[in-house]
């Protein structure tokens, strides 16, 4: 009786070890690449007073 008990036992713990998830964590083999297409557009908008264009329209060696 002890005999097939200890045979038993081994059996169900034989079971449930080979039941157990296993996870593992591993580096890729290739580099991870990221495209990054990105257009980026501005526009500038200054705001002057009358005189300061005047100016600069009659003196456009200024800049």
């Amino acid at each position: 009786m002890k005999k097939l008990a200890g045979a038993l036992g081994v059996v169900i713990v034989s079971m449930l070890t080979g039941c157990t998830p296993r996870i593992e964590v591993a580096a890729p083999k290739e580099p991870i690449t990221i495209n990054m297409n990105v257009k980026i557009e501005h526009e500038i908008h200054i705001k002057v007073d009358k005189d300061v264009e005047t100016l600069l329209k009659s003196r456009s060696d200024l800049f």
